[in-house]
């Protein structure tokens, strides 16, 4: 073969592997979360007036959405996953907890996994070329979405504004008034894994924003056990001093996949109210992913919060209606007042209506017989009443 008809060879071979690879990078992240983050198909909700005008009122905040760990433009609206800047006006959401997500395992197994085992998003972020420092640091995976949240920020001020304390929330519902679609954003951290060991990564957190942090995910981790690891064991000396420290920065706990034990060992050293940031009720959902009844009282009587999340693992039946009266369970079980949304938006889960069409759970709310106070509460005022209390101030 001539010298020359080689090297046209060479370069057809390479600008098709080239082609495939950016093919590749467009395609195949696009294609994971499209069979990850599902909506049930279904045909258009009806809402009433009363409902729309009633949910129109409302400032809502969801507690979970872990949104920045996929790979889109959180700006444009997407036909794919739950959640963007787009539906989330449209839904009238005006406060997101945004929940970076540092390691799970293939399945999210609710049953039991080893902190060893293979770590499925090790491969997600690297098919969705997060820069290569991501690829074996969980700290730097979580500063990489605190990042990606801020920029998006930047770059759309009158759409989204990040709060980092008390006053910045009292600045942003004041802008609210003005700006109805503004979206006020909230960092968290399911898990403590991205401290990796180290007391000294929590400022390094803070700093970046963090003002939420799970001490689990679904593996056992230097802080405790985990409620779906191998050791259900409790807080471990670095754990509690995690939590001490905490506190004392004014980062709120989320106990949201913790043992049982590490729940029972935290409401005991905690000298605030917990989080539970997404979650179902073992008395209305029989799961392997919920903490006791009793447990999540002794949390409500510490004046924490519970949010229900939206999909069928945790309260079994995930339709508007079941999601209402896992709620309708929760005011009877624990009080109006500790209630929220945890939706897990985003969370590789299935649910039954993505953010845009929130006002569904409204809808399903008055047809469970709540009145206004406690829809009111339960979509937002409870959230709202608990920011002020414990972000840090300016």
């Amino acid at each position: 073969m001539e010298t020359s008809t080689l090297k046209k060879t060479f370069f057809a071979l390479a600008a098709f592997i080239c082609l495939s690879l950016i093919a590749a990078r467009m395609l195949v992240p696009a294609m994971v979360e499209n069979g990850k983050n599902r909506v049930s198909p279904h045909d258009p909700y009806v809402i009433s007036d009363e409902a729309r005008a009633l949910h129109q009122s409302l400032i809502i905040m969801d507690w979970h959405g872990d949104s920045l760990l996929w790979d889109r433009d959180l700006a444009k609206r997407s036909s794919y996953g739950h959640a963007d800047l787009p539906r989330m006006r449209e839904g009238n959401l005006g406060i997101q907890m945004f929940t970076t997500v540092t390691k799970a395992p293939a399945g999210l197994n609710i049953h039991q996994n080893d902190a060893q085992a293979r770590d499925n998003i090790t491969s997600l972020v690297i098919a969705q070329t997060w820069p290569m420092r991501t690829w074996g640091s969980l700290k730097a995976r979580a500063l990489y979405q605190s990042a990606r949240l801020h920029e998006l920020a930047s770059a759309y001020p009158k759409q989204i504004r990040v709060l980092r304390n008390r006053q910045d929330l009292i600045e942003g519902l004041a802008a609210k008034a003005n700006e109805p679609g503004l979206i006020l954003a909230l960092l968290g951290s399911e898990g403590g894994h991205p401290l990796e060991g180290e007391i000294e990564a929590l400022d390094e957190l803070y700093d970046a924003g963090f003002r939420m942090i799970g001490l689990q995910h679904f593996f056992d981790n230097e802080l405790g056990g985990s409620l779906h690891g191998i050791s259900k064991s409790g807080l471990s000396p670095f754990g509690r001093q995690v939590v001490q420290q905490m506190n004392k920065k004014g980062i709120i706990i989320d106990v949201s996949h913790s043992s049982e034990q590490v729940v029972k060992e935290v409401l005991e050293l905690s000298t605030k109210p917990l989080v539970v940031s997404h979650t179902g009720l073992k008395g209305y959902c029989n799961s392997e992913r919920n903490i006791a009844d009793s447990l999540m009282q002794n949390i409500a009587k510490k004046g924490g919060l519970i949010a229900i999340g939206f999909w069928k693992e945790a309260i079994c039946d995930d339709s508007p209606s079941g999601i209402a009266r896992s709620i309708k369970y929760g005011i009877t079980l624990l009080g109006e007042d500790h209630i929220a949304l945890g939706s897990d938006f985003d969370g590789a889960i299935s649910t039954s209506f993505d953010v845009s069409e929130l006002a569904v759970l409204t809808q399903a709310l008055m047809d469970q017989g709540l009145n206004q106070r406690q829809i009111k509460k339960v979509m937002g005022e409870n959230s709202l009443r608990f920011l002020m209390q414990q972000l840090p101030e300016a």
